[in-house]
C-alpha cells in the first residue's frame, strides 16, 4: 500500500515537471513574440495572458474593441504564442 502511494507521488511529480516545463516554454514564446505586436494596449493585454489561466478577447479592453481583442487573440494563436482552449466558434477563451 504504502509503495503505491509513493509511486502515485512519484508520477504526479513527474506530470506536474513536465507540465512546468511545457508552461514556461509557451510563456518564453509570448514573450518572445510580443515585439511583432503592434496593436495598441498589445502589452496590457499580454499582462492578462500571463496571469491568468483563460482569457476572453471580451476582457482585453486595452485593445479598445471586440473585433481588435478577437483578431488580436487570432494573430497570438497564428504566432504559436497561445492557444484556444474551448473548441468553440463562439466564446472562445485563450490560454498560455
Amino acid at each position: 500500500m504504502q509503495m503505491a502511494c509513493h509511486r502515485a507521488i512519484a508520477a504526479a511529480a513527474t506530470e506536474a515537471t513536465r507540465d512546468a516545463t511545457d508552461l514556461a516554454r509557451r510563456v518564453a514564446r509570448l514573450k518572445e513574440v510580443a515585439p511583432k505586436l503592434r496593436a495598441k494596449g498589445s502589452d496590457e493585454a499580454l499582462v492578462l495572458f500571463l496571469s491568468r489561466d483563460a482569457v476572453a478577447p471580451a476582457s482585453l479592453v486595452s485593445l479598445r474593441s471586440d473585433r481588435a481583442a478577437r483578431r488580436f487573440c487570432d494573430r497570438l494563436v497564428e504566432l504559436g504564442a497561445v492557444r484556444e482552449l474551448t473548441g468553440r466558434d463562439t466564446f472562445r477563451l485563450y490560454g498560455v
